[in-house]
């Protein structure tokens, strides 16, 4: 067979529409490398002008805000080009922009292998600041307070730890009527299991976490402690604890009980690319709780993430169905 008669390989071009923070992170040469290698060409999409003067692509992964889809004019492009994969749906995105709904998936799933379960801590949503101090009474002390909005912003990582009612007036006095999210703190021995997944691909890592609070330093602790301030508060001595080796010996999740949250989850968010922070329940070993879901997570965190993500990635072109 001549040169000219070999037959060509088949090349997909995937679209990144990302802010510059998340290009730097992701787009590194080592993944631009492997990507091209598996017959991927990844192209910048400019968050400023509309997809339509942007070419054609197989498939565009994000993560944008509505006002940065306006800017696209994604639905006069899927106009022209209706095969385009949109990884994933914007207003589908929506649901982990909001720290209720971001866990209400949670409550349509029941996840478990032998005696291990999977849940959600209790928690309470609180829009009516007089109501603050009777609400928060509702939940075992101590209490971690969200701001309900999930959207990437500063204002939506300010996170505290109440100890007390003093602390949930504190919070009353500060929060300016904005809505919040009160979540029972477990103890789970310092360490987060954070979930990753893409597609029906899934990785579990350990990652360190806050100390456990003990009787003792929850009878004299008073008010609350921002998250910003906690490796400040008298929680700092004993977080030196939680060393790499506590890390290390910590016993990982079952495998497939961890594959089963991922596809259950991505079936029931119609989402692809997030990640799920699961902590392991203090008191009771065959219990885990779900206290965060992120879309479209830092996945340079995983070992060797470049393959993960081109796998998802061949996967999503070649079947053709997110």
């Amino acid at each position: 067979m001549s040169q000219q008669e070999q037959p060509q390989t088949l090349r997909y071009c995937i679209g990144y529409a990302l802010h510059p923070q998340k290009i730097q992170n992701l787009i590194q040469p080592s993944f631009l490398n492997y990507t091209n290698q598996h017959g991927i060409d990844l192209v910048h999409i400019d968050l400023t002008k509309p997809l339509i003067k942007q070419g054609s692509f197989h498939c565009i992964i994000h993560k944008l805000h509505s006002h940065d889809w306006d800017k696209l004019h994604l639905h006069e492009y899927l106009e022209k080009h209706p095969n385009t994969l949109i990884m994933d749906d914007p207003d589908l995105v929506e649901q982990l922009h909001n720290r209720v709904s971001m866990l209400e998936s949670m409550t349509h799933l029941e996840i478990s292998l032998g005696n291990y379960t999977v849940g959600v801590p209790k928690q309470v949503m609180v829009d009516d600041n007089n109501a603050m101090e009777e609400i928060g009474l509702s939940l075992r002390f101590p209490i971690i307070a969200k701001p309900l909005l999930a959207d990437g912003t500063a204002s939506s990582h300010e996170l505290c730890l109440i100890f007390d009612r003093e602390g949930l007036r504190t919070l009353n006095n500060q929060n300016n009527d904005s809505p919040v999210v009160l979540q029972e703190f477990v103890n789970h021995g310092g360490v987060v299991f954070k979930v990753y997944v893409a597609g029906e691909h899934v990785r579990c890592v350990k990652r360190k976490s806050l100390p456990d609070i003990l009787e003792g330093e929850l009878r004299t602790s008073r008010g609350l402690v921002k998250f910003s301030q906690i490796w400040n508060s008298t929680l700092v001595e004993r977080s030196k604890n939680v060393t790499e080796n506590i890390i290390e010996k910590a016993e990982m999740p079952p495998e497939e009980l961890v594959k089963e949250l991922g596809r259950g989850l991505r079936e029931t968010m119609g989402l692809n690319l997030f990640n799920v922070d699961v902590i392991r329940d203090g008191k009771d070993y065959n219990k885990y709780l779900v206290i965060d879901i992120n879309y479209f997570p830092g996945y340079t965190k995983l070992p060797c993430y470049e393959p993960f993500i081109t796998a998802f990635l061949l996967d999503s072109v070649c079947n053709k169905t997110p």
